[in-house]
């Protein structure tokens, strides 16, 4: 994909949602923190249905370091894997109140010491709570990005690599957002809904899907 196109993709990305914002619920770059590890390998909407009774509860590290592994499992076990999630997010809230005065760290190497965070995490409180140019390749930017080919690459990282390559600057900080939202609900993973498809014409997938097919 040339770089017109892909600059023509993120104008109507971007007028079609000039403030993109993550579905993700939270308050503080601590709430998000907690929220972006508990989502991994389940949804946002389940996340927010925990978070949102716990917040209210427990919402600082030294809240969640006082309710304790067993005390978080009761507001999170609906969500996957909530068992080793509890340990971590205990743990990290623990090093947070040690280490770092109960802030979280605008630092990526930091981010990335924390129990249960690894780079993804880390891009995405980095770009979502701080405003950093970094790009988090979820499963559906991953998918995006390939299927399109606007960033082609075998795994995440290379995606990644790609798409801080070729995406201008002045849409580094959102293009997470609009990535991970056209793969939600548009360039879905089983049948993408190309006939609704803002891009469609621009997109180099082959195999475009329509109602009637």
């Amino acid at each position: 994909m040339n770089k017109d196109k892909r600059r023509a993709i993120l104008e109507r990305l971007r007028d079609n949602n000039p403030h993109p914002q993550t579905e993700l619920n939270y308050s503080s770059p601590f709430e998000l923190l907690v929220a972006v590890t508990l989502s991994a390998q389940a949804t946002d909407v389940s996340v927010n249905k925990a978070t949102d009774k716990l917040f209210p509860v427990a919402n600082t590290p030294q809240a969640i370091a006082d309710l304790g592994v067993d005390g978080l499992k009761e507001y999170i076990k609906t969500i996957g894997l909530y068992n080793n999630k509890a340990i971590n997010v205990v743990a990290l809230s623990k090093i947070l109140v040690e280490q770092y005065n109960g802030e979280v760290p605008e630092n990526r190497e930091a981010l990335e010491s924390l129990p249960g965070v690894g780079r993804k995490t880390a891009n995405v409180v980095l770009n979502t709570a701080f405003g950093w140019p970094t790009i988090a390749v979820d499963t559906h930017i991953f998918r995006v990005s390939n299927r399109t080919r606007f960033a082609p690459g075998k795994n995440v990282q290379e995606v990644e690599d790609k798409l801080l390559k070729v995406v201008p600057a002045e849409f580094k900080v959102d293009v997470h957002h609009w990535l991970i939202l056209h793969g939600r609900y548009t360039c879905i993973a089983r049948k993408p809904r190309c006939g609704s498809c803002l891009i469609e014409d621009l997109c180099e997938f082959k195999e475009k899907i329509y109602p009637d097919d």
